[in-house]
């Protein structure tokens, strides 16, 4: 690519140069402006084809007429297959969020049910990340909530065990779970190993959607049970019956003709698109999640639909259907390039009629009402930011308010946390801790801390953004405290010579009452909002935000801190040798009192590993 000249010409003829260059290979494009920042990813059967398309002066919509117009440079890379281009176009996609593609935004990974495999009473649990424990995984579930629901349902039914190997291994009586019949102890030797082993069984059947099987199997040892007058046992099998039944029911969908599916419906109104995909998974329903992905005004749904597609499975594995609400532009490239992902065929259908098209319905009126709420929300929040605007003469309408605060014990596990609000409301995906490191800091100095996480926060941003042109500066601080903590924010925001960005300390008041909050600034008299101001309800929802997520996170901190043990400094010890030596011993104490004989007979640690933990102890004194 030529390098641009001092004031670089854009549009259709700049594009038009790039023509001679080009061949007809499969390929990536990207669009630059005058700044060299992506405005465009695009792939092409045709670089060449493709990039003449956009050399034409006229004919273009009023998005890609702007695209176009702004454009001062090109780049390519050329790739064997158009398959290729189309998943490298969506890795750029989703890496460079370029203004004028579809991007999703929200890309958090979904949890898994566990059952493990590595003890001889298997532990079902919760799991999100990479599948590295040894056991079977059912999944995905569409949120924390529904997989929790469904961990209930079983434990309830199946009555297996959720605690960790180590507490399983420490007990001496049976804990509150079996009270209230949601575990059968075998810890203590409640149920023996083949009955939990069977247990076990039939609930990895029921999450592959094998229910009738379990249910005739329970019903016919209820009525053996019955026969024999063992009425205890035959109540409890009829409990777990009725409650299976209860999971069933609960689940809403469970579509007879669809086995391994997602269902995708987008609706899209007024330049905004809401997705919904509501996850099948062996015949059953495993929740539903709806996205907001960025789209402009003149899109159509077959290229709103491709993209988040792209870029939802680029991380994530398919399943073997895609039911879809809309055709997409290219559906045999993505079967191809989900079908290579997967290892098996992936089919992508769009239903007229029968089941499939009632399923897709159902999650296109999810979709419509989901939109319709994200807009009247949006609208709201519209308002309550012009309102914060005008309340404190701010000079426009901020798109990004960073809110802060910390957390503390008399200065112990100090956190600061940064929670982020715009037009669309809190900014999950924005959030921010800070460990405060200040080793000079006295111990609950709120002033210090405010002013390190300040300190770091700016020269972050100066560092990775010095223009403030990647939408990551604020363009509104609040800082949880009065005068003392906004004189020395802005301290530090005079020393890094960002004083221009506006900033709000907001203090209890009067008796520390909610709704009688005092606002200060830098060289302002002290300001109070009405009592039944909605500005004011804005700043405390996000204020009490910022508060939740410092407490959450110093909670967390205390947690590790207290649940860690010499034995989180010895190489080569983790997570599961960490588990073995305190089963095998009861304390990091006794580990380290060990001789090497003893510590060469625990499970899972070998003769150099033990030498290892020996010396780590015995050089320490």
């Amino acid at each position: 690519m030529a390098a641009p000249a001092e004031n670089p010409a854009t549009g259709h003829e700049v594009i038009q140069g790039y023509l001679k260059t080009l061949d007809g290979s499969p390929g990536v494009y990207r669009m630059l402006d005058s700044d060299s920042r992506v405005l465009y990813v695009g792939k092409a059967r045709n670089l060449r084809a493709r990039v003449a398309s956009y050399a034409r002066p006229s004919g273009h919509s009023p998005r890609i007429a702007r695209m176009i117009a702004n454009t001062a440079a090109m780049m390519f890379l050329t790739t064997k297959t158009e398959t290729e281009a189309l998943l490298l176009e969506q890795n750029l996609i989703k890496q460079l969020k370029p203004k004028f593609n579809v991007l999703l935004r929200d890309d958090k990974s979904f949890p898994n049910i566990l059952v493990t495999a590595d003890h001889d009473y298997p532990q079902i649990k919760k799991h999100r990340g990479a599948k590295k424990e040894k056991g079977a995984y059912y999944g995905p579930f569409a949120s924390a909530g529904a997989v929790n629901r469904t961990l209930n349902q079983l434990q309830r039914v199946f009555l297996l065990r959720d605690c960790s190997n180590a507490m399983f291994e420490s007990r001496t009586r049976p804990c509150l779970q079996y009270q209230i019949k949601r575990c059968s102890a075998p810890c203590v030797g409640k149920i023996s190993a083949a009955e939990y082993g069977q247990t076990v069984r039939d609930a990895q059947k029921f999450l592959a959607g094998k229910t009738t099987d379990i249910q005739a199997r329970l019903a016919s040892e209820m009525a053996k049970a019955s026969e024999e007058m063992e009425f205890e046992r035959a109540a409890a099998l009829r409990d777990r019956i009725k409650a299976l039944t209860q999971v069933q029911t609960a689940q809403g969908i469970n579509p007879k003709g669809v086995d391994d599916a997602d269902i995708i419906a987008l609706h899209l109104q007024d330049g905004q698109a809401c997705v919904q995909v509501f996850f099948i998974r062996s015949g059953q329903n495993w929740g539903n999640h709806d996205y907001y992905p960025r789209v402009g005004e003149d899109v159509d749904a077959a290229e709103v639909l491709e993209a988040f597609i792209g870029q939802f499975y680029d991380t994530r594995e398919p399943p073997r259907q895609l039911i879809l609400s809309n055709q997409i532009e290219n559906p045999d490239l993505m079967t191809e390039a989900l079908s290579g992902k997967l290892g098996r065929k992936v089919e992508l259908l769009v239903p007229r009629r029968g089941e499939k098209a009632e399923l897709v319905d159902g999650a296109l009126r999810n979709a419509r009402e989901s939109l319709a709420r994200k807009m009247a929300e949006t609208a709201t929040q519209k308002n309550l930011l012009n309102g914060l605007t005008e309340a404190f003469d701010l000079p426009k309408v901020p798109e990004r308010i960073e809110v802060y605060d910390n957390s503390h014990i008399q200065g112990s596990f100090a956190v600061g946390a940064m929670v982020v609000a715009g037009p669309e409301g809190m900014m999950k995906n924005q959030y921010r801790k800070f460990n405060i490191r200040g080793e000079d800091l006295t111990p609950g100095d709120d002033f210090g801390m405010m002013k390190e996480v300040l300190m770091r926060r700016f020269k972050r941003l100066i560092k990775e953004d010095p223009d403030r042109t990647n939408g990551m500066w604020p363009d509104l601080l609040l800082i949880d405290g009065g005068a003392g903590q906004v004189s020395a924010v802005h301290a530090i925001m005079k020393e890094y010579g960002v004083d221009d960005i506006p900033m709000v300390g907001v203090a209890k008041g009067i008796d520390r009452d909610a709704g009688k909050e005092e606002f200060y600034r830098t060289e302002k008299p002290v300001k109070a909002l009405r009592h039944n101001d909605p500005v004011l309800y804005f700043i405390q929802r996000m204020r009490d935000e910022a508060h939740r997520f410092a407490i959450g996170t110093h909670r967390a901190k205390r947690a590790k801190a207290v649940g860690a043990t010499p034995l989180d400094d010895v190489p080569g010890v983790g997570a599961a040798r960490k588990r073995s030596l305190l089963a095998h011993f009861g304390s990091a104490k006794a580990v380290g009192r060990a001789n090497l004989n003893d510590l060469k007979a625990v499970d899972g640690v070998s003769d150099a590993l033990a030498e290892t933990i020996y010396a780590y102890f015995h050089e320490r004194g």
